[in-house]
């Protein structure tokens, strides 16, 4: 199989060169091998084939990269400007960032209602705790986490907790309805099978991991991340604590 022809991985586009390029550069040296006469003559030929293999890889491996969350490692997260950037926390699912202070506020996160289709958006709760879960009908974990979120929710609503669903790569929105009727889902779902809406969570957010669960605080900074599915016990000391933090 040639370099072309087989799939891209994370060292290509993380580590050396992606394949394409690899092939480029070979055809370079054997181009330099030759007579002065000859690469005049078949430099401007080569040069379009090149830029012919070499540029699709190239757009492919920016599209891996943000598939991946990129590449970078250090701190979980900064906040330029109050603005949250996730970074690749280096294998954590739970991550938790504080002081409050130091927490980032994400973008304008919103979309269609999944069963009204009117808009929804983060800012219909303002002042409270929000939480959001990305999931899909489709999702195996999402379906047993399900009754666990709701539990949370039923628990802390009094005390100004929101959730609010985000339900990605589903195409059959009613096939998605059926998921919130069956699992006696409470709160709102944004409808959004492209995940457009999740920019506003930066480009560097793992939109690859489903289910995901992120804990706003009251002034919708990001206090805490989940990369995985969850049980109640799991998220309500994080939602108590979170709901008893004094304004900052």
């Amino acid at each position: 199989m040639s370099d072309l022809a087989r799939p891209l991985s994370s060292s290509d586009v993380c580590g050396g060169n992606p394949p394409g390029v690899r092939e480029a550069a070979a055809d370079s040296g054997r181009e330099r091998a030759g007579t002065v006469s000859r690469r005049r003559a078949e430099a401007p030929g080569r040069r379009g084939i090149t830029a012919r293999r070499v540029l699709p890889v190239l757009l492919a491996c920016v599209a891996l990269a943000v598939a991946l969350g990129g590449c970078s490692t250090g701190k979980d997260a900064v906040a330029q400007g109050g603005t949250f950037q996730f970074v690749s926390p280096g294998g954590k699912t739970d991550i938790f960032y504080d002081p409050p202070a130091k927490r980032g506020t994400i973008g304008d996160l919103s979309g269609p209602n999944l069963v009204t289709n009117k808009p929804t958006s983060v800012d219909d709760f303002p002042n409270q705790v929000v939480v959001l879960n990305i999931w899909g009908q489709w999702c195996g974990p999402c379906r047993a986490e399900a009754p666990e979120l709701e539990k949370v929710y039923e628990q802390s609503k009094a005390r100004g907790v929101a959730f609010l669903g985000i339900d990605v790569r589903d195409e059959q929105q009613d096939v998605a309805q059926d998921f919130v009727t069956d699992n006696h889902v409470g709160y709102p779902s944004i409808y959004d099978p492209e995940m457009r809406s999740l920019l506003a969570l930066g480009g560097k957010f793992p939109t690859s991991v489903v289910p995901t669960t992120l804990v706003l605080d009251r002034k919708h900074r990001v206090a805490a991340v989940f990369l995985r599915s969850l049980l109640a016990g799991d998220l309500q000391p994080v939602v108590d604590r979170v709901a008893a933090e004094s304004p900052q």
